[in-house]
Formats: structure tokens, C-alpha cells, sequence
């Protein structure tokens, strides 16, 4: 398995910023106990590859990237070699152990991209959920360049119509969900920002919920909203497996 910096560029890699100073992060540590199987989610069957293959093949295809990570559960590792080196051979992929958390995968994913970050080679850091397999490029691209803008950027839907009930379930009162967000990933951030607020909620004894959460107590930054897709769909239930391979077959997903 190839384990150098730099991802090969393809021929038919979508186009951003023209640097490979982005690095990002895939996580793909969690049990995934609410699918019902004995083994994560993410690796199984989707299409033609497995569940995880598909996003680390979109980062692959963006060429500003130039660190991809993945984060994995140790007692994985092996299984995830095997398909990184079937699925994915010309991509490089450093793999690094998960924590017992999520927010603990991603602080020991930015530990890892800390030296690079301090020397200058990573400016803009994104984490994604591995469990979000059709995640396409042009989403990290304007992903990437809204955090490059402001700070950082999370990609989100509209929620719809919201309404709140009391103790017994009756309706108290409705609110207009056009501006709150069912947010997805990959988040971004500007590095230093990321790596300063992780560093600071690990002596603070702080474990977000999601990336933002935490940027959002420690890191001093802005956090724009890019519009979400909504075929970006995460893998939560068994049900949602048969979803994505119709989205799969019924687009060219990665050509968006």
C-alpha cells in the first residue's frame, strides 16, 4: 500500500484551487451497532467497492488535496489494508488508530497532521463520515473554498417545518425550519484553527459532538453554511444501504 504525501492526480480529477495543501480526514472508526451486523458498516458492499472506498475515491479526484487519512478502529486495520490495497491502489492513504470516540478518532487524526500543519504543508484540514459514501467532489470543493474564505464550512438541508411538544406529546407551538440545517460532512477548517481548538478541548476534558462543536467553543473562527446534497446520505440503518446503491446507479456521481 502505497503511504507517501501526495495523491496521484487523475486525468479526470475535478478541478479547484490549483495547491495540494488540504488534507483530509475520514473516519471510520465506529461500530456501527444501529446497522444490526457484526461488522462496521463502512466496510461493507456498495456497488463495485466497498462503503469506504467511495468517499476516500472522491477526496482522491480533488486535486488541492494532498493528505488523505483514514481513521480506523485497531482491531480493523488489517481488513482495511487489504482493501485500500485491492480498491484504491494508486491512492495514498495514511491509516491511523480511532479513538473511543468520535471526537477522540478525529483529535488523533490532527495529531498526526500536526507536524505538517505547523511546517505550512496543510493550510485547510476537512473531516468526513465514512459512513457518507456519496459524497462528490464538487461539494468538497466549494466545501473547501468557503473555509478558505471565513475559517470554516459545514455543508447542511433545510430541516422543513419543526414543531415543539410538551410532556404528552401535544404540539405547543410550530417554527419555520428554513433556517435551521440538518448538517452533513465533510466539514472544513482552516488548520491552525482546527488543531488549536482540539488541543485546547483536550485540556479542557471537552468531546464534541461533530467537528464544528468544537471549532465552535474553541477554535475563533467563522462557520459558513454551504448548501448540503441530498444524495450525500449517511449509512445509519439498514435500510438506507438499498437507498444508496439506487443513487448510485441512477447518477454518475462523480462527475458532479
Amino acid at each position: 500500500m502505497r503511504t507517501d504525501a501526495l495523491l496521484p492526480r487523475r486525468r479526470d480529477s475535478v478541478a479547484c484551487v490549483e495547491s495540494a495543501k488540504v488534507a483530509a480526514v475520514v473516519l471510520a472508526g465506529g461500530g456501527g451497532t444501529r446497522f444490526g451486523g457484526v461488522q462496521n458498516k463502512v466496510y461493507m458492499s456498495l456497488g463495485t467497492r466497498r462503503v469506504i472506498s467511495w468517499s476516500i475515491l472522491a477526496f482522491s479526484r480533488v486535486p488541492e488535496i494532498g493528505q488523505l487519512v483514514l481513521s480506523v478502529r485497531p482491531q480493523d486495520r488489517a481488513l482495511v489494508e487489504e482493501i485500500v490495497d485491492r480498491e484504491l491502489p494508486d491512492v495514498a492513504v495514511s491509516i491511523v488508530a480511532g479513538g473511543d470516540t468520535r471526537h477522540a478518532s478525529e483529535y488523533n487524526a490532527l495529531r498526526h497532521l500536526e507536524p505538517a500543519i505547523k511546517a505550512g504543508e496543510v493550510d485547510i484540514v476537512m473531516i468526513h463520515d465514512g459512513a457518507r459514501p456519496l459524497i462528490g467532489p464538487s461539494l468538497i470543493c466549494r466545501v473547501i473554498e468557503a473555509a478558505r474564505a471565513v475559517g470554516g464550512a459545514v455543508p447542511g438541508l433545510p430541516v422543513g417545518d419543526v414543531v415543539e411538544v410538551d410532556a404528552d406529546e401535544r404540539v405547543r407551538e410550530r417554527f419555520d425550519g428554513s433556517t435551521l440545517l440538518r448538517v452533513q460532512t465533510p466539514q472544513a477548517f482552516r488548520a491552525e484553527h482546527l488543531i488549536a481548538a482540539y488541543n485546547a478541548a483536550a485540556a479542557k476534558g471537552f468531546a464534541g459532538t461533530d467537528t464544528a462543536s468544537c471549532v465552535e467553543w474553541f477554535g475563533g473562527c467563522a462557520i459558513r453554511h454551504v448548501p448540503g446534497d441530498d444524495r450525500n446520505i449517511k449509512l445509519t440503518y439498514p435500510r438506507d444501504l438499498p437507498v444508496a446503491e439506487q443513487i448510485l446507479a441512477a447518477s454518475d456521481y462523480f462527475l458532479m
